[in-house]
This record gives C-alpha cells, structure tokens and sequence, in this order.
C-alpha cells in the first residue's frame, strides 16, 4: 500500500496507470485473531499453524460452502447447465442460515464477494514459496452409474478434476511466479518438503493439499472472480531484517499479477434504447464457465491471447454473438453487445393459455372444420 501510494505520487507511469484503471481492493488480514495467536505463541516447533483458526475454531481455509461437490454431482446427473448453472452457483439455504458453523469472517467475505463485481484475487499466506490455483477440491471416483469421465479426466490422477478455465489460471499462477526472485528455484526442492510444482513454482490446490469449501474454489463457482492462493515465502515469521529482501523477491510479482486484470475482453451489454442489462450472461466458446455483467451492463472476462467466439444472453432478449480477439500484449479488447428485445416471453405465455400444444395455423382462404371453428370459440 505504502509502495503504491509513494510511487503514484513520485509520478511512477506503470503505478499510475495500474492506480488509474484499476479498482484495487486490499485486506491487511482475512483471520486477525488467528493471526495474534499464531504471534503470541511464536514461530518456533510450528506454532505458526495456530493462526489457521480462528477464535471460534473454524478453520477459514476450509469454511467456505462446497460448490464444486455440489457442480459435479449434477454433472454425474447431467443438469449441466440446462437445470443447474455452471457459474454463479447459489449457496445452500442451510449454509446461510443462522446457527450454521460459519465464521464471522467467512460470512463478511462471502457477503463482500456479493457487493463488488471482482475480477481477479489472490490471497496472500507464508509457510511456502508457490502459487496454488482452483480446483482445490478432489473430484470422488465416479460411481458406476455415473456418466462416462470427460475427455480430458487425467488417468494418471483420477481424483483431480481441472477448471474449464485450467489455462488462465496457469496463466496467472506463472505471471506470479516467473516474476519473483526465487520461486521457480525450485532446484533447492520445496520449503519444508521435496517440490511439489514440477520446477514451475506453480501448482493445482487439489495436487498439493486437497481441500474441500476453499476460498478460492468458492471465489470461481460463485462470482466471476478467478481466484488464487500465493504462498509468499517460507518462513512464516520473518525476522524484521529479512522483510526487506521479502519486498523486493514479491514486488515485480504483485505488480505483474495485478496487471493481469486487464488481458481478455471487457465490455458493457446494452439493450437497443442503450440502457444497461444486469446479470446478462457471457458465453465464451469453448469454455463452460460463465460470467454475468454488473449493475452497469458492465463485464470482464480474463483470457489467454487468441480469437474466441463470444455471445451475450439475457432473459427477454435475443442473444448477440461476435467474435473477439485477444492479443499478448496488455490492454483488454473492448467487446460490446446491444441486444434486442424477444418475443418469447408472449409466445410462452400464448403457449400456456393453449395448454402447452400447438396452435394450429389457419390457412387463407381455406373455410374452417366445424371442430377448428369451435376450438377457436373456446379459445378466444
């Protein structure tokens, strides 16, 4: 924060225009009380591990609702996505009710998650030098009368299951790491262990500590947020003489990750009147994960460069397809949608007064059955 402050003001063109274009959001500390406990017992024999709880016991790494158990179980049943959505998954009622074993926090960071339209996060933890990406959750073996695995199940780890959006998240994770100082050193092995991110740095959470009810996994299926878990070094508690080197290893990344934001396409999704439609959905061929535009008909959506085939839909509205580009170098391409008003909602409700059949069509000229003019008395 200081840095980004100091160098706007020193006139830093990349910290200006990152300042300038971007919403930046910062929360100094998700779980404050696990943090004073972890403080108070100190770093030494891992008493640093105290700090994955909070007062109340919950465990904020694991304390968000499982969506992903929830997407694959009506895959299995393929509900996907006629009857249940592949985005924006609602959370369980029992989840939200009162006497749910839910933290305070988890509850003021899902209701936050709901306000603001973010983009892109990253959660930001000590203890080991990598960046972890969703799915954090390990899909179960398939049942045997499950539907038959999908094309790109990988054998060789049956338990993992990749996002539709595998690639960005690749993309992303390796934007972090290939920017620090040391992460992809990987040579030394891992922090506490042999290295776990096939000398990249870089890891799937389901490959490396599987978790079910992540932030990050939540993040992805309940907002069109891509979400990330950075491990910024190995030691927990670094003395006050190493915070400096600490800084200056994760500074380039931090700047280089926020600066993701602004590659794919961005938008806003306008009716023919040129007012904005909300939570219009956008469709981006070829991957079956969606996002919806905010109160301002406004939409982001992160992609790796390549040409994509885009559509916007909305209820009551005939859906518009283009095609976008996205090219390497920074800067999301501008991919704007009007679309037209439908008649389907009337031809619904036509259909609903006639019983769900269909009318039948009178021909010119033709004179009606004594059965067809009857019918058409009843109706009328």
């Amino acid at each position: 924060m200081q840095f980004l402050c100091k160098e706007y003001q020193d006139g830093n063109p990349r910290v200006r225009g990152l300042v300038t274009d971007t919403r930046i959001h910062l929360v100094p500390s998700l779980n404050p009380d696990g943090y004073e406990l972890a403080h108070e017992a100190g770093s030494e024999l891992g008493n640093w591990a105290l700090g994955h709880w909070t007062e109340e016991g919950f465990d904020l790494f694991e304390n968000f609702p499982d969506l992903a158990s929830a997407l694959w179980a009506a895959e299995e049943r393929r509900l996907v996505p006629h009857q249940f959505p592949n985005h924006h998954i609602p959370i369980p009622e029992h989840y939200l009710s009162e006497d749910a074993a839910v933290a305070v926090e988890t509850r003021a960071v899902m209701a936050w998650m709901d306000k603001n339209p973010f983009v892109l996060g990253a959660n930001l933890q000590g203890g080991e030098k990598l960046v972890s990406f969703p799915f954090d959750t390990a899909r179960p073996s398939p049942t045997p009368a499950a539907a038959p695995r999908p094309l790109d199940y990988e054998d060789e780890h049956p338990e993992l299951q990749e996002t539709p959006d595998h690639a960005v998240f690749r993309w992303l994770a390796i934007s972090y790491a290939s920017a620090h100082l040391t992460m992809t050193e990987t040579f030394r092995g891992g922090c506490h262990a042999q290295d776990v991110t096939d000398t990249m740095g870089i890891v799937q959470g389901a490959k490396w500590h599987p978790r079910a009810g992540s932030m990050n996994d939540f993040s992805y299926l309940h907002t069109n947020c891509l979400e990330l878990s950075i491990y910024l070094g190995c030691d927990k508690f670094p003395h006050e003489s190493e915070l400096q080197q600490e800084w200056e290893n994760n500074k380039e990344s931090l700047l280089t990750f926020m600066e993701q934001i602004h590659r794919g396409i961005k938008g806003v999704v306008t009716d023919q009147q040129g007012e904005p439609i909300a939570n219009a959905t956008i469709v981006v061929g070829g991957i079956n994960h969606n996002v919806r535009t905010a109160s301002g008909g406004d939409y982001w959506r992160i992609l790796n460069p390549g040409e994509y085939r885009v559509s916007a839909r909305a209820e009551g509205y005939n859906p518009s397809v283009k095609t976008c580009h996205v090219l390497y170098d920074i800067g999301a391409t501008q991919c704007n949608f009007v679309l037209s008003r439908s008649n389907w909602k009337r031809i619904r409700e036509i259909m609903a007064m006639n019983g769900n059949r269909p009318i039948r069509r009178v021909v010119p000229g033709r004179p009606m059955t004594p059965r067809e003019r009857l019918r058409l008395r009843m109706r009328l």
